[in-house]
């Protein structure tokens, strides 16, 4: 038997409609294999809550994993946030070793048996419909922002009581004006002098960028047109992440095909498709295949699919850059996403950044602890900040004028990590998107 592993990754499908997947016997025959297996190597230990509630369960039992009971499993499960770094940065038993071992995907097969027990959590599934929670909140932005202020003394215990969300959260604003609608009323000129013309490509919208974070979307539009890009913005759906953290496959399978049905005869015509948050673009990329194997669609679509850091990046390579970029004041302390770093694709945010004329950056490669919808609620919320800190010292240590991060969501939680390592006077009071800061050193 080989000891760790040399050869990448892969990573198996999803044998989601096969009725041994829900199976509870099986299924708890495989956790306690892999949990047993990781007890004894723990190299994970200090990625996220998962291990230590692991090895402290076994480290507790009298008989090791013979002596653990089934239904003390449910807080490691809960704990993880498919963040996949075990996956691709930790674990040496990963296929194609023998040992077969998938963790992340393991923890989703557990919360796809739960929901196929019925054993669902309504609340968390509400909270997970993004598209209806945007349309809704976009029509009273305002009143909705002015709830979910984390100074809100009087809406934030009430949702925290209803919804589980903790009050000291931060959570995204809603935009009535969203991304779609920007796009429609206004199109940048496109730069027909710039290496890069002739490119055509989609934005895929996400719901994040559309409803909660249009500049995003639009500084990623004044770039691309810099530098010779036509685009389109489209948003069909939501791509599934969160369904996909719930446990939910038939739902994520079922965004799947809507979005793709809606993407793919743009690529016919010769566009690439282009996601804008790094969640969606590995759904795109590597989640939905092993999803939907034998969809030659959805296959199709995921060759065609950039993140929008790594898109810039290969303009930068095969075409050459538009001139015009500005030094950024002040340097810039990046935080590299977990699911930039699952797409395998290297460290584009800094490639990217590192375009700009006397960069100077300060990269950051762990996790933020946020996990999605995970760290804002009340339970995870303190623990996400504990698996952040070493992210919120560094980027608090860094002493740069701008914090990024590929991921929104964990930008402002490192921000709100900083504050309470610093007495509220963080180095940086926000965050941005890498995208924001290079379409900000073209003068936008």
């Amino acid at each position: 038997m080989r000891e760790g592993s040399l050869e990448p990754p892969t990573r198996h499908p999803l044998d989601w409609n096969d009725p041994d997947f829900t199976n509870w016997e099986k299924l708890d025959a495989e956790m306690r294999r892999v949990f047993d297996i990781c007890h004894g190597c723990r190299r994970c230990f200090n990625l996220c809550d998962s291990f230590p509630r692991l090895f402290d369960l076994v480290d507790a039992s009298p008989d090791e994993m013979h002596g653990v009971k089934s239904e003390d499993f449910k807080p490691v499960v809960d704990a993880c946030t498919l963040c996949d770094l075990c996956f691709m940065t930790k674990c040496p038993y990963v296929p194609p070793h023998e040992f077969n071992l998938d963790f992340p995907h393991l923890m989703l097969r557990y919360r796809a048996a739960e929901r196929a027990r019925g054993q669902v959590d309504k609340m968390r599934d509400e909270l997970g419909n993004t598209d209806r929670n945007g349309k809704l909140a976009a029509v009273a932005s305002p009143v909705v922002n002015w709830a979910g202020g984390e100074g809100n003394g009087l809406t934030r215990p009430l949702m925290e009581k209803v919804a589980g969300i903790d009050r000291q959260a931060n959570l995204p604003k809603f935009f009535s004006k969203t991304f779609m609608l920007r796009a429609r009323q206004s199109t940048p000129e496109i730069n027909r002098e710039a290496p890069g013309f002739g490119r055509k490509a989609v934005l895929y919208a996400t719901c994040f960028v559309n409803y909660n974070n249009p500049d995003i979307g639009e500084a990623a539009r004044k770039v691309l047109a810099k530098n010779g890009v036509e685009t389109e913005v489209l948003y069909p759906a939501c791509c599934g992440m969160p369904q996909l953290e719930a446990g939910n496959i038939a739902k994520v399978a079922e965004n799947a095909r809507k979005v793709s049905e809606a993407l793919l005869p743009w690529v016919d015509k010769g566009y690439d498709i282009i996601a804008l948050v790094p969640s969606c673009a590995l759904m795109l990329k590597f989640e939905w295949p092993l999803i939907l194997p034998s969809d030659a669609d959805i296959k199709k679509l995921s060759q065609a699919t950039f993140d929008v850091s790594e898109y810039v990046v290969d303009i930068a390579k095969r075409n050459g850059m538009a001139p015009g970029l500005q030094p950024l004041e002040g340097g810039v302390a990046l935080h590299i996403a977990c699911h930039a770093r699952a797409q395998n694709m290297g460290q584009k945010a800094a490639e990217m950044l590192r375009l700009i004329p006397g960069a100077d950056l300060a990269v950051i490669e762990r996790c933020s602890g946020h996990g999605g919808s995970w760290g804002v609620m009340k339970g995870n919320f303190e623990t996400a900040l504990k698996v952040g800190k070493p992210v919120a010292r560094q980027a608090q240590g860094a002493g740069k004028r701008h914090l990024a991060s590929e991921c929104p969501l964990a930008g402002a939680h490192i921000v709100q990590g900083m504050e309470r390592i610093s007495d509220g006077k963080p180095a940086a009071t926000h965050s941005r998107h890498p995208i924001e800061l290079l379409a900000q050193a073209y003068g936008f």
